[in-house]
């Protein structure tokens, strides 16, 4: 039999039950439109997170304590690590040990809300850190008031620098500078109103609240070891100088030995891209593996529904065998029919995944305020549209091998 007979019996086959079909292949479906929107998505927020690091500048380094992670679950643990200190931080300050070495600054990150009077806001991001250093490194610039200085930071003075949108919901259309907002039961007088910016690196400056980083630990986390220290070189060209001259200075601080692993690790910012480019794989790679599963439960219907439908053609297969038909022909449509039907839902999901990723990139982007952007995901359609023919393939072999077994004669006078 022509391949072009084949697929006219097979279409023709599949559109008289049309509703069985359309359910059958309905896990099939699911299973390629969850994959597309994974790898939309998650391309998605490669692309901002890779794109606001990019925002911190080419010379910029990040020196964090513990072992360097190799993902999720290592990054989390260097959360508890504290092998940075006022030592460390003063030692790399030391022109002598990094030469290379323009700025840096102490990072500490407090959780909780800003509140002022009866108002409080949620969102609020509370970072210990050298405002000047902000201002350098991010661009930031006040819209009121002026930043906390060195003799803040060494006298643990209560000031802040607040957001844009911090202001307008504490204090609305009244004056902030020198009022008192409250901050885990502490007051801080607001010295100054960082002008609008938006989305930048990990936090809207809108809803930041910055602290001095000594007040931060001294105050509200009760801790004498930083988060991470920001240290910025002279040049893009001279990083990786400064980075070597940076990991001698901690290890001969930390008395850590030639065979010894460092109980601290420094990123560039492409070693930050490459990071969070591997993390976001591994999460991307996961959920593809999770949501695979739906494939599996749509083949395996895919399956059920041929066999039956072998059964009810029997009539169908004794007469065609009579008539000259091979076990080869009868076997050729049957899978056919299968690959038909999930090379459809391959479509379908590849499309619905397509409409629902850019869906959830607006979505998010009017609620959160972070910009995935989207592009189509040619990767995903072309492993969505590859993987349900391949299920078509698997899961209706066997089917269409059932067919090709039976007898002319048994099936011809088959009730």
């Amino acid at each position: 039999m022509r391949y072009r007979d084949t697929l006219k019996t097979s279409v023709g086959a599949l559109t008289k039950h049309k509703s069985r079909s359309l359910l059958t292949v309905l896990g099939v479906i699911i299973g390629i439109t969850s994959i597309v929107m994974v790898m939309a998505l998650g391309a998605g927020t490669e692309g901002l997170i890779v794109g606001e690091l990019g925002g911190l500048g080419a010379e910029t380094l990040v020196i964090r304590p513990g072992l360097e992670p190799d993902g999720p679950i290592g990054f989390a643990e260097t959360l508890f690590a504290d092998s940075l200190k006022d030592r460390e931080y003063e030692a790399l300050m030391n022109r002598g040990n990094v030469p290379d070495l323009r700025d840096a600054s102490p990072e500490v990150f407090v959780g909780g809300s800003a509140s002022y009077g009866s108002e409080t806001y949620q969102r609020s991001t509370i970072l210990g850190i050298r405002a000047e250093f902000m201002a350098d490194v991010l661009g930031l610039r006040l819209a009121e008031g002026v930043l906390f200085d060195e003799s803040d930071i060494r006298s643990n003075a209560s000031v802040a620098i607040i957001g844009q949108a911090v202001k307008e919901e504490l204090f609305g259309d009244e004056p902030a500078i020198g009022e008192s907002i409250t901050i885990k039961g502490r007051k801080f007088r607001v010295s100054g109103i960082y002008a609008p910016k938006g989305q930048i690196v990990f936090f809207n400056v809108d809803d930041i609240v910055v602290i001095p980083y000594t007040t931060a630990n001294t105050y509200l986390t009760g801790k004498n070891h930083y988060m991470q220290i920001l240290a910025q070189a002279s040049s893009p060209k001279q990083v990786d100088r400064m980075k070597n001259d940076i990991e001698l200075t901690l290890r001969e601080l930390h008395n850590i030995g030639p065979d010894d692993k460092d109980d601290f690790y420094v990123q560039t910012q492409q070693g930050l891209v490459d990071q969070v480019q591997s993390i976001l794989g591994a999460f991307v790679a996961f959920l593809s593996l999770v949501v695979a599963v739906a494939l599996v439960v749509g083949g395996v219907g895919v399956m059920n529904v041929m066999l039956v439908s072998v059964t009810e053609r029997t009539k169908e297969i004794g007469l065609r065998k009579s008539i000259g038909a091979t076990n080869r022909d009868v076997l050729k449509q049957f899978l056919v029919e299968a690959i038909i039907l999930t090379s459809l839902g391959g479509i379908v999901g590849i499309a619905l995944g397509t409409v629902l990723a850019y869906g959830a990139s607006l979505a998010i982007l009017f609620t959160a305020g972070y910009d995935l952007g989207f592009s189509f995901p040619v990767m995903g359609a072309v492993l969505g549209l590859g993987v349900s023919m391949l299920t078509g393939i698997i899961f209706g072999i066997y089917p269409a091998y059932e067919a090709s077994k039976k007898s002319p004669i048994e099936a011809l006078t088959y009730e």
